[in-house]
């Protein structure tokens, strides 16, 4: 094959494998999200203990992270150490948040379906896009927010046709969305702003104890005395062990879909995954999704296929601009010297 063939079998090559990143993350995302559903429901496996489930996820990533850094040296530490300074004014605000909002996430599970859970997620660019001009991270664009008002309508209108409808459960998802938001805001501000990168070992590193150590305060005051009370509960290392591990290699299924495609890629696979999670939960959980649900759904997806399609927008022009400039400089460069060889042709000249 000639270089035009070499150049088509790369492309359909990075092609294939873009797919298969986008794949692994919706199954195992899909896969962790009715796990914790399964175990979390009472009508299910019945352990309705949130906080509990979410502590054992961060134990078995933090000693899995040890091992794989400090141990068996498999992963490399940051090239430059995170000071004290760092690590508690960084760290652990961002480990905070990310406690709360797996909390909450999972608590919901106990009240909601699945399809409705899915629905509510739908309102995470408003939260981040919010969240992103008060700390001005963002700046105040009209046609965006009026994209992101659409968004919330059309959640509004899923959760007013929502036949289960849980006061508190939709609560806690709203407060989980918001959390997250606030956390990947965060960690623009604190991470990126002082040039810190951190791959999924290293950022579980860091980041699962410190999750593990905001947990174990509402863990004891809520959930351990129902434990204890509750003796015949065994713990079934199958169950725990096999969902934690799902857990993990979700975190490592995010670094590679974001580090091998882009943030925006795993937005548009997200959609995608919610109604594949919808269909699911109506067909398999035999969860109801009423029309109502299903219209309201349609007009926030369409709001965020329209968010995700103004980002890529964004993103090619700012390569072209890019692009545009780096062959001005190119130009620029040569004109220069083009303009000192003729400089110097003259000297030449004068001085003979």
């Amino acid at each position: 094959m000639g270089k035009g063939g070499a150049l088509s079998d790369g492309v359909i090559k990075k092609i294939i494998l873009s797919y298969a990143y986008v794949a692994v993350w919706i199954f195992l995302s899909f896969t962790v999200i009715v796990y914790n559903k399964y175990i979390l429901d009472k009508k299910l496996y019945n352990w309705p203990f949130p906080i509990s489930l979410t502590m054992i996820h961060m134990a078995f990533c933090s000693s899995v992270a040890f091992f794989l850094v400090r141990v068996a040296r498999l992963v490399d530490p940051p090239s430059t150490p995170l000071s004290r300074h760092v690590y508690l004014t960084c760290i652990i605000p961002i480990g905070a948040l990310y406690s709360l909002s797996l909390w909450f996430s999972n608590s919901a599970y106990i009240y909601l379906s699945v399809s409705f859970i899915q629905m509510l997620k739908a309102l995470m660019p408003v939260a981040v896009y919010s969240i992103g001009i008060l700390f001005k991270k963002d700046a105040y664009n009209p046609s965006t927010m009026a994209n992101m008002v659409s968004i919330s309508i059309g959640v509004a209108i899923a959760a007013y046709g929502e036949a289960k409808y849980d006061s508190w459960g939709v609560l806690l998802q709203l407060l989980a969305v918001a959390i997250e938001a606030t956390r990947l805001v965060m960690i623009q501000i604190l991470l990126t702003s002082k040039g810190i990168s951190l791959n999924p070992i290293t950022s579980l590193y860091y980041v699962a104890p410190s999750c593990l150590l905001f947990l174990s305060i509402p863990w004891l005051l809520v959930e351990f005395p129902a434990l204890r009370q509750s003796s015949s509960f065994r713990f079934d290392f199958t169950v725990f062990g096999t969902n934690s591990l799902c857990a993990f290699a979700l975190n490592l299924a995010v670094f590679l879909l974001v580090g091998k495609t882009s943030a925006l890629t795993m937005n548009v696979a997200g959609v995608v995954k919610d109604w594949l999670l919808i269909a699911f939960s109506w067909s398999v959980i035999k969860d109801t999704v009423t029309p109502v649900n299903l219209l309201g759904y349609g007009l926030a997806f369409l709001g965020v296929a329209f968010y995700n399609h103004s980002k890529l927008q964004a993103l090619k022009a700012k390569e072209a601009q890019k692009k545009a400039q780096q062959q001005t400089d190119e130009e620029s460069g040569k004109l220069l010297g083009e303009s000192g060889g003729e400089e110097l042709g003259k000297k030449g000249d004068a001085q003979a």
